[in-house]
This record gives structure tokens, C-alpha cells and sequence, in this order.
């Protein structure tokens, strides 16, 4: 995959994201608040809150390919999205579907997360701007 194709592969997924983010936050916050005990709707808020980060993650992932002219960028972003998929995914199901093994998951998630921060940060340091 090219410089130009990562940068809008990761750019548009992002902007997918962040327009899923949106539409959880409204329906947990209009629909779920009366279904949802307490503790769940706060295991949903943090999914919708993480996915909402790690979006925002991606489109900055897809800039710095296309900036930076780096395609090792790209491995930040793909972190983030696997991320997306495993932390705020098993969230998601824990809260909405009560399949509380799927919290083993979670964490695995979110060490991608933690990892494509960490390689975002290296790989910004490629550009010559930090």
C-alpha cells in the first residue's frame, strides 16, 4: 500500500469512527440511560469516550503518513484501529449484551492503544518538526 493509500485508507476509517462515536454517545446518552444500570452505562461511556480518542488517533496516523511521507506512520494507525476494534469493542459488549468474558479482551486493546501512541510518537520524530 502506497504513501497516498494509507494516508486515506486511515484518514477515512478515522472519520468513520469518530461518526460511529458520535451516534453511540447520543443513543447511550437518549436510549441507554433507562435500560443500562448505572455501572454498565459507565462501561458503554468509556467505549464511546475511547473510540472517540482512537478516532481522532487514526486521522492524525493518516496526516502523518501523507506529511510526513512515512509509511512506517501507518503502523500507529492500524494499532488504533485493532485497538478500537478489541478495547471499545468488548466494552461495548460487555455493557449491551452482558458477555462479561469479553472484558478478558479489553486490556489487550488497550495495550495497542498504548502502543500505537508510542509508535505514533517515534515515527513523528522521522518528520524533522519534533
Amino acid at each position: 500500500m502506497g504513501i497516498d493509500s494509507s494516508a486515506r485508507w486511515l484518514v477515512g476509517i478515522g472519520c468513520v469512527s469518530a461518526g460511529l462515536g458520535v451516534a453511540a454517545g447520543a443513543f447511550g446518552a437518549h436510549m441507554l440511560k433507562t435500560i443500562l444500570e448505572p455501572s454498565m452505562l459507565a462501561v458503554y461511556d468509556t467505549a464511546t469516550r475511547y473510540q472517540m480518542y482512537h478516532a481522532f488517533g487514526l486521522i492524525l496516523s493518516g496526516f502523518g503518513v501523507h506529511l510526513g511521507r512515512d509509511t512506517g506512520t501507518a503502523k500507529a494507525g492500524w494499532l488504533f484501529a485493532a485497538g478500537t476494534v478489541l478495547f471499545c469493542g468488548s466494552l461495548y459488549a460487555v455493557s449491551l449484551l452482558g458477555i462479561r468474558w469479553l472484558g478478558a479482551v479489553t486490556p489487550v486493546g488497550g495495550v495497542l492503544f498504548i502502543a500505537g501512541w508510542g509508535v505514533l510518537g517515534w515515527r513523528a520524530r522521522r518528520w524533522g518538526g519534533c
